[in-house]
């Protein structure tokens, strides 16, 4: 690598690679290499391997490798690494619904930013979104950058209940709730694209190094694919 990475001790047999400090899009070409390389080097050894903005926690077998062996091994992938080519990852098409019945911070999001909120909605399908890491909820992907301009802090108060399907933006991310849970992001729309359902089946539809760009759809084309029209209440 052309800077120094850094190896912590997480647990007892839980390391941690850390190959940047702040979160960039361009990270996640050598995030996807290290993934890869990683688990071609340990092998059966590898119990979990878990890629994320900046790092890569990998969970190893004490009872096949020592610590020092598996430094080495991490040692050995990280001084020969060379960041993934581009587009190696999955490029998504998703389909939302957006509107104040289902996104209720919409408005306070457009409000926010000076826009409307037809331009939140143009601004928002603008771009490729870059899947940074798994978490919170099985099949849910942290995303970004949304940019500056559409960055909306968290809810101070999370809901309860937030619908499957509905996508929302904290600061510069933004994520699909895969199924029902509390949640405190800025929902803006809802998708009837399963995530859940692939995530059950062990093949999460978004894998960290895949890129997302969400696709404006009428009311009409959404239920058509199976979405769910319950109004989701605004925040308090």
């Amino acid at each position: 690598m052309t800077h120094e990475a850094r190896i912590e001790l997480a647990a007892m047999d839980v390391l941690m690679v850390r190959l940047f400090d702040d979160i960039d899009e361009s990270n996640m070409s050598w995030i996807v290499a290290a993934d890869r390389a990683l688990r071609d080097a340990f092998g059966d050894s590898l119990i979990d391997l878990v890629p994320s903005y900046t790092t890569l926690m990998l969970h190893y077998d004490c009872l096949r490798l020592t610590h020092d062996e598996a430094l080495a091994r991490i040692e050995a992938v990280l001084s020969r690494l060379e960041p993934a080519a581009a587009g190696l990852g999955r490029r998504h098409e998703i389909p939302v619904w957006y509107d104040p019945s289902v996104g209720p911070e919409l408005g306070r999001v457009a409000e926010r930013a000076g826009l409307s909120v037809e331009e939140v909605v143009q601004r928002h399908c603008g771009r490729d979104y870059h899947v940074f890491a798994l978490g919170f909820a099985p099949g849910y992907s942290f995303m970004g950058m949304v940019e500056e301009t559409l960055a909306t802090p968290r809810l101070k108060t999370p809901r309860r209940r937030v619908a499957a399907g509905s996508v929302g933006i904290a600061d510069r991310q933004t994520a699909i709730y895969p199924l029902l849970s509390p949640g405190g992001w800025n929902i803006l729309g809802r998708t009837a694209v399963p995530l859940f359902e692939h995530a059950r089946r062990g093949e999460p539809l978004l894998l960290p190094g895949d890129r997302v760009r969400f696709m404006a759809i009428s009311r009409a084309e959404f239920e058509r694919q199976g979405g769910d029209t319950t109004p989701l209440e605004a925040a308090l």
